[in-house]
């Protein structure tokens, strides 16, 4: 490594050298800032301008915000309390404006002193704390603020521009502070790399990367804002897609056996047997499956499709292609009660063509073996000689098959259930078994937008499933305030007792099992009585199902599943609800992958608000499997303007799981997405949006293959080589922590 790279670049800088360290500390641990590149890269979160004030009726609740606002006006009031019993408590109420809309700020005791003279009548300020509700009007308490005066004190420079940048803060750091700090390390951007390409920047017309970072932070017009976005976004995009697009080169260069059916083989035999004739969509995936395993280079391909949609079918007949070409297939589940009913519901499709080597198995035959951790010793041993040997052709496990100690004979393909699940290490470890990589099929019941799939599994290459099969019934879903209208709960477990005298069945899924030990660092801190309120435990599975047994559903026959029991007991109790001998299943989320009851159709999701748009749908996907219509209830104590209670209508107004997923995304910040999506995928995104910057990700990954398969190891880029390292070491260091 030559001298000029040894020695640290300004943008390398600790911020602890260069801010003082208090304020370091601060960036460090709260929000994550560690050098000066960091801090130019922390971009501002909206702006304000200066003669202008927030729109204060559009603020989220319990969120840190910052506003710019105008007092209206300030009241004094003086109490008795515990503290002071002779009236000498304080406290100060400022009403601010926007000229529409008003907000309250209180401050007590002490503290009322300073803002009382600071805060008067027709002053402008920012003031930055978070939004709680208090006898239903939206206030701050104790706001920090810093008021906007415009007088000799503040340097012309400062406020140069009308757009007062708005920082994503803490409440241990106000926005005005990051943004003195910015100021501060301003002057350092002009020695930041390019990562762009010449050509690729010229050819798009962006303005150079020190003079987007100037504009971002101090923007003088709007368009310099836009000119700096557009500019940032190529560079998260594009050095994203470079990353991904190196992993497909590598995976390129591997080599793989080819694998083709042959035309009188077992996938022969099983298409024969096959009571229906397969969807258009699984047709159509099936070729694009079969034709990338004749391949010489691995498979890494992505099948997406809705719960119900027939992923498993078009998986398994890929395995069976794999295996008539002679290699063995792995498919491997994120749970044991999924491994198990992978491999009840596979060898019942598959009937006598799954008993080789048996009496009554049929002359194309193999062997379908489960292995997972709870097994007993011998039947562990025998499925272990069956892999070695060759004498299985499947096996379906949880990530015990990645053990050291497990053999295959020729593993040709793995199909992984539930990417989410299942990070890149175990994915190479599994590879590792192979004489050659095997080829990749993933699967996923969660809808991903075509760009996100992009982003985060950007090294796989996509199919999608998008027909339900014939014979599904609609679901209806409903939300149930439980809190304004407590008789619509009532009427909620009417309706469950209704689908049980139908002869069908329910479940009910709580958030918590309930039976975790109070811990006492968390319930030692003294809460408000309205942070009690507000905070009050999820309902857990133990309790409701008591409850319910007890009162609403008595008489009937409750169970409870949850992810604590040991794997006999789940296995029992899913076996009975199964069966039908239980009419109500009180459940966790374990429920969510996998679980197939046609006869049960209805359910009812205790506290919706604390579960994930795509979650919700997953679970919900559970109910309506059969001939009669499903019935999805989603109970929540949310107030109706709150942003949870939106979340809900969007769940219940749409059964279609891709226009659900673009929801989720808009509503959430895509880095959560991102980050829940893949361990190494946590992506630096700040400005990209992956739903609104949909062409921009599709052409960076278009420019970045063509860079990489020109230039492999970026000789000729340095600037994006040092990009790229700075986000897969972000990547490493999000592995370790996930340990």
């Amino acid at each position: 490594m030559d001298l000029v790279l040894a020695s640290q670049g300004p943008l390398e800088q600790p911020l602890k050298a260069v801010l003082g360290p208090a304020t370091a500390k601060v960036m460090a641990e709260h929000l994550g800032l560690h050098t000066v590149g960091d801090l130019l890269h922390h971009y501002p979160r909206r702006y304000e301008e200066r003669g202008q004030l927030t729109h204060l009726a559009d603020l989220p609740m319990d969120e840190h915000v910052t506003v710019v606002a105008q007092v209206a006006d300030a009241r004094l009031h003086t109490f008795a309390s515990a503290k002071a019993p002779r009236g000498k408590g304080q406290r100060l109420e400022v009403t601010i404006t926007d000229g529409s809309g008003r907000l309250q700020l209180v401050f007590f005791g002490n503290g009322v002193h300073k803002p009382h003279k600071d805060l008067l009548p027709g002053t402008r300020a920012m003031f930055a704390g978070k939004v709680s509700l208090f006898n239903r009007r939206l206030q701050l308490a104790h706001p920090a603020y810093e008021l906007l005066r415009g007088d000799a004190e503040e340097t012309v420079e400062t406020w140069a521009g009308a757009l007062i940048p708005i920082y994503p803060a803490t409440a241990k750091l106000e926005s005005w502070k990051i943004g003195k700090a910015i100021q501060t390390v301003l002057p350092s951007a002009q020695d930041a790399l390019d990562p762009l390409p010449d050509s690729l920047r010229e050819g798009r017309g962006l303005v150079e990367l020190p003079e987007a970072l100037l504009k971002i932070h101090r923007p003088h017009t709007k368009a310099d804002i836009e000119d700096a976005r557009s500019r940032l976004k190529w560079d998260e995009a594009f050095v994203l897609q470079v990353a991904l697009a190196r992993r497909r080169h590598a995976d390129s260069q591997l080599p793989a056996v080819p694998r083709k059916p042959s035309p009188d083989g077992l996938l022969a035999a099983f298409d024969d047997r096959l009571p229906f004739t397969l969807t258009d969509g699984q047709q159509k995936v099936s070729k694009e499956i079969f034709d990338d395993l004749a391949t010489d280079h691995p498979m890494h391909r992505l099948l997406q499709g809705e719960v119900g949609s027939g992923k498993t079918m078009v998986a398994l007949r890929a395995m069976l292609a794999v295996v008539d070409a002679g290699g063995q297939a792995a498919m491997l589940a994120p749970t044991e009660v999924l491994a198990q009913q992978h491999h009840r519901s596979i060898v019942e499709m598959m009937g006598e063509l799954a008993e080789g080597g048996m009496l009554g198995g049929a002359e194309q035959a193999t062997k379908v073996v489960l292995l997972t951790g709870s097994m007993g010793t011998a039947a562990r041993r025998q499925a272990m000689l069956d892999l070695a040997t060759g004498e299985a052709g499947i096996v379906i496990g949880t990530h015990a098959l990645i053990e050291d100690r497990v053999q295959f004979h020729d593993l040709g393909l793995v199909v992984v259930d539930e990417q989410h699940r299942f990070g890149v290490e175990q994915r190479d470890a599994l590879r590792g078994k192979g004489k050659q990589p095997p080829h990749l099929l993933v699967m996923t019941a969660t809808p991903i937008p075509r760009t996100v799939a992009m982003t985060v599994f950007g090294d796989l290459e996509t199919s999608v499933l998008d027909q339900l099969p014939a014979g599904r019934s609609p679901i209806a879903s409903h939300v149930v305030p439980a809190a304004d209208k407590p008789h619509f709960l009532a009427r909620a477990w009417d309706r469950v007792r209704e689908e049980v005298e139908n002869g069908h069945q329910a479940y009910v899924v709580c958030p918590r099992i309930g039976d975790e030990e109070d811990d006492p660092k968390k319930s030692a801190k003294k809460k408000s009585p309205e942070d009690e309120a507000e905070k009050r435990p999820p309902l857990a599975v133990l309790e409701v199902a008591d409850h319910l047994a007890k009162g609403p559903l008595n008489g009937l026959r409750v169970e409870v599943l949850h992810g604590r029991m040991h794997p006999d007991d789940k296995d029992a109790v899913m076996r009975r609800f199964a069966a039908g001998e239980t009419h109500v299943l009180v459940a966790t989320t374990v429920i969510e992958v996998g679980v197939n009851v046609p006869n049960a159709t209805a359910m009812v999701i205790m506290d919706a608000d604390r579960f994930g748009v795509s979650q919700l749908h997953q679970l919900r996907g559970r109910v309506g499997r059969g001939s009669a219509p499903g019935l999805c209830l989603l109970v929540t104590e949310m107030p109706e303007a709150s942003p949870a209670r939106q979340r809900l209508n969007s769940v219940a107004s749409t059964l279609d799981g891709f226009e659900l997923s673009r929801i989720d995304l808009e509503q959430r910040r895509e880095g959560d997405v991102l980050g829940q999506a893949q361990s190494g995928a946590r992506t630096s995104l700040r400005v990209l949006a992956v739903i609104e910057d949909e062409e921009i990700i599709a052409e960076a990954r278009q420019e970045a293959t063509a860079v990489v398969e020109a230039d492999p190891e970026l000789t000729g880029l340095p600037g994006l080589r040092t990009a790229l390292d700075a986000l897969l070491d972000e990547e490493r260091e999000q592995y370790l922590e996930k340990g």
